[in-house]
């Protein structure tokens, strides 16, 4: 897989996730109103004695356990979560708050005796941050509160002190959830301008070496003609390539979807030998050195790298000068796949590189180095001005794959 189309492959799955980084703390919330529902069971059957009414607060206690045992799974996933099931639970809440203000004694009301829900509210505050942030849960803790106020003892020290908790930590979960959506949100926008950006420089080194194509096969007919035309099949040629390259030149300035490849070599995802792909580059001045086995890797790998093989040699027939000679080694090692292409021409001075590709002639950075970036592999370049140039390709196989 290319790097970008890895990066398409990783924006798509955290688009289609949706909430991803929220699913944990979903969990935690479910697992949370499951140990708070063991709570209250707990404080509630070590007073329940002392209640006026205790069998109204055993039928509510009742209810709360299958409402939470049946909405575990629900508080579970954000999608099946929703604003109705949060807000049955919210009247839940405030209706086991308002109880215990009518079940329970007025002087263990008076000296702070927790209500009958007690911590398991805090859940419905949390599913009201996670589902929509800190306003939402602002809301529910606000509604909470007054029903502390109003039904279970009034403004005292220990009901302020409560809800100021409560208000706090649903305000900071949500206001924690709202920055984690944006920041995936931010994240998949990234990735999918990432993965057009390779798709499009996957695009320019098309236009780029279908051009040189084009031009190398007018020359080469040109040159067996004597000046002449050509065959009908050379002219057919000629159209089918000029066709392929004017549609992938308008999709690159337009926007458009990306033409698909043509050739059996764009098809084949079967192994493929690559000395066998590198052949046609050899000449009388290009001398190709390979093991006598085949160099196996996927087809499109191996397409990829003779293309840039294919682009350092054509740099070697423009720039190396006519009696300039190359020679491409190919090394078949456990780990990769190791290209070489060498020649004894001029060279060129530090820094020129930078200068063609600010100049927009792409066929180092884009042809030759992008390609290899994409198959997860590297590309290095060598040269001493009077001794040549070198160009070392090597792809691992894991990357090929």
């Amino acid at each position: 897989m290319t790097e970008g189309a890895r990066a398409g492959a990783v924006g798509g799955t955290v688009a289609a996730g949706g909430m991803s980084v929220e699913l944990p703390l979903w969990k935690a919330i479910s697992y949370f109103r499951v140990l708070a529902l063991c709570y209250a069971l707990l404080r509630y059957f070590n007073s329940y004695l002392h209640f006026l009414h205790p069998v109204a607060g055993w039928i509510f206690l009742g209810a709360l356990t299958l409402w939470t045992l049946a909405s575990t799974r629900v508080f579970a996933n954000p999608q099946r979560c929703t604003w109705w099931v949060l807000g049955f639970d919210l009247t839940l809440a405030v209706t086991g708050i308002v109880m215990s203000g009518l079940t329970d004694a007025p002087a263990r009301i008076s000296h702070g005796a927790p209500t009958l829900p007690t911590i398991w509210a805090a859940g419905t505050v949390l599913g009201f941050a996670a589902k929509g942030g800190w306003r939402p849960s602002a809301a529910a803790g606000s509604v909470i509160g007054v029903a502390n106020i109003l039904g279970h003892g009034g403004p005292t020290g220990d009901n302020i002190h409560n809800i100021v908790l409560l208000m706090v930590a649903g305000v900071a979960i949500g206001y924690v959830i709202e920055l984690a959506r944006a920041s995936e949100a931010t994240l998949t926008r990234a990735l999918q301008v990432e993965a057009a950006t390779r798709e499009r420089e996957r695009l320019s080194r098309d236009i780029h070496d279908g051009v040189l194509q084009v031009l190398a096969l007018v020359q080469r007919r040109g040159a067996e003609s004597g000046g002449g035309a050509g065959g009908g099949t050379d002219f057919a040629e000629l159209g089918r390539l000029a066709g392929e390259q004017e549609r992938a030149l308008r999709a690159l300035m337009t926007g458009g979807p990306i033409p698909a490849r043509r050739g059996p070599e764009a098809d084949a995802a079967e192994p493929r030998d690559l000395t066998a792909l590198l052949r046609p580059y050899a000449d009388e001045r290009i001398t190709l050195s390979a093991p006598g086995t085949p160099v196996l890797l996927p087809g499109p790998a191996a397409s990829e790298l003779a293309a840039a093989v294919g682009a350092a040699v054509d740099n070697v027939r423009r720039h190396a000068g006519e009696r300039a000679r190359a020679w491409i080694l190919v090394e078949d090692e456990p780990e990769a796949v190791t290209v070489s292409i060498r020649d004894d021409g001029p060279g060129f001075a530090p820094g020129r590189l930078g200068e063609a590709e600010r100049a927009g002639r792409l066929g180092v950075s884009q042809s030759i180095r992008g390609r290899l970036l994409d198959l997860g592999g590297t590309a290095e370049l060598y040269s001493v001005p009077g001794e040549g140039v070198e160009v070392e390709l090597r792809v691992p196989r894991e990357g090929a794959e």
